[in-house]
């Protein structure tokens, strides 16, 4: 039987940066480096800070399953695209952030109104492509925030006010 070599856990390197570390966690068995560091990676990309919305609201919508008369899109792709927004807010609010558009358009981060505190990033995102005809008014919430949020965890936000599809 193989003896069981314990980790020798050691911190090789440190430069004062918040933006770098580096870490040397050795001797390990093979493949464990790959396990470990995977690990790790979820952990420091699920602590990372953002923006992004929490809540939508499209006039006439009720549920994430349908499509919108005269919109290209369903629902669910239109949800999908807004996930892609890149924004910065500038501080720890909660911020109201709209589109009211009619077609034929397309629609794109470009044509969020947004307050002062909130900068979007790729005005370029295409979220609906609206036909002759087309109407799209929509509102979205976002704020700063950590990680995953379940909708359970965002339910204190919405009291007081009707929820956002598909929650």
């Amino acid at each position: 039987m193989q003896k069981f070599e314990r980790a020798n856990f050691e911190v090789k390197e440190y430069i004062e940066s918040d933006h770098y570390g580096k870490f040397v966690i050795e001797p390990l068995e093979r493949g464990f480096g790959t396990t470990i560091g995977n690990a790790l990676r979820r952990v420091l990309l699920s602590s990372l800070p953002g923006a992004a919305v929490y809540s939508i609201k499209i006039d006439g919508v009720y549920h994430e399953f349908t499509s919108i008369p005269g919109v290209e899109e369903d629902v669910t792709t239109i949800v999908l695209n807004i996930k892609d927004l890149i924004m910065i807010v500038s501080d720890d609010d909660a911020y109201t952030l709209r589109i009211s558009a009619k077609g034929p358009k397309v629609v794109t981060a470009a044509d969020i109104d947004c307050p002062t505190n909130v900068e979007i990033l790729n005005k370029d995102l295409v979220i609906a492509t609206l036909e002759q005809g087309g109407v799209l008014d929509m509102e979205m919430k976002c704020r700063n925030g950590r990680g995953y949020v379940s909708a359970d965890a965002n339910k204190s936000l919405y009291q007081g006010s009707s929820q956002g599809i598909g929650t």
